[in-house]
């Protein structure tokens, strides 16, 4: 990590900031659009204001968490209702899912900067996501949302190193997606599946685990872990505690993924088609 240039980064993205006037980000609470979040508020003051969607593809815990940062900072924050699971696009599960979902949610962005009188809406995507498949990227790009990070030219390890000499609670927080991502592509998104995810998900949050997925595979879960943690998942007090918990919940079979847990996992069956 180059530190001098990582600090460099940062001042060209204030600047940049500081030019916009006034800005609405989306914010999600993940570490990406907290730093964003937090510059631009450093940058525009009174300027910046924050909108998180209140939706159930995405869990619960974010909501919570991206309310109480806004608050101790003094942020304006809306929380905007996002009826995500009734977009017919969306519950169809095609690859281009998440053009669709950021298309419906930049709209109303859009609408609300528009009634506050702020001049640009942006989100948090870094250059890294620009190495994934990310169609909601598209949306952004043709919508005409603004992403001051891909501007700044910073990557995920230079956005985790400012927030932690910033102190951003957020700094060492693991990536989190939407919980449709959990879900393959062409099986519906329905809402008790996604609600099966999201207490299976925090269940595992409990029990300790940093960063994880439960993948649903029909009645299966198929449950990533780091692969540091393979070893105890598969303990017998926890496998067995595991076990019990997510059967409750509804799922007929559990699975541990010997990979251990992979960003965008769920997109290997598009580079087999291409």
């Amino acid at each position: 990590m180059d530190s001098k240039r990582s600090f460099l980064k940062k001042e060209k993205l204030i600047q940049y900031l500081k030019s916009l006037d006034s800005i609405l980000v989306a914010y999600s609470g993940g570490v990406d659009s907290t730093l964003l979040l937090s510059l631009a508020h450093e940058a525009l003051g009174s300027n910046v204001m924050a909108v998180t969607a209140d939706s159930i593809i995405y869990p619960t815990g974010e909501l919570t968490q991206a309310r109480e940062f806004a608050k101790q900072r003094g942020i304006s924050h809306i929380l905007l209702p996002f009826d995500a699971i009734h977009i017919k696009e969306i519950v169809e599960n095609s690859p281009d899912r998440c053009y669709f979902c950021k298309k419906a949610l930049f709209k109303k962005l859009l609408e609300i900067s528009k009634e506050k009188d702020l001049k640009y809406v942006a989100h948090a995507a870094n250059i890294d996501d620009m190495k994934d498949f990310r169609p909601g990227q598209r949306a952004a790009e043709e919508m005409g949302i603004l992403a001051p990070l891909v501007h700044a030219d910073m990557n995920k390890e230079e956005i985790r190193y400012i927030s932690k000499d910033m102190g951003l609670p957020t700094w060492d927080k693991p990536s989190m997606a939407c919980l449709a991502s959990r879900i393959p592509y062409g099986d519906a998104v329905r809402e008790d599946f996604l609600k099966m995810i999201d207490k299976a998900e925090e269940f595992l949050s409990k029990q300790g685990f940093r960063q994880y997925r439960v993948r649903l595979h029909r009645d299966v879960a198929r449950i990533e872990v780091e692969q540091s943690e393979i070893k105890r998942i598969i303990e017998d007090k926890m496998r067995a505690s595991i076990l019990n918990e997510l059967r409750k919940i509804g799922f007929h079979h559990i699975a541990v993924d010997l990979e251990g847990f992979v960003s965008g996992k769920m997109n290997r069956v598009l580079d087999l088609e291409g």
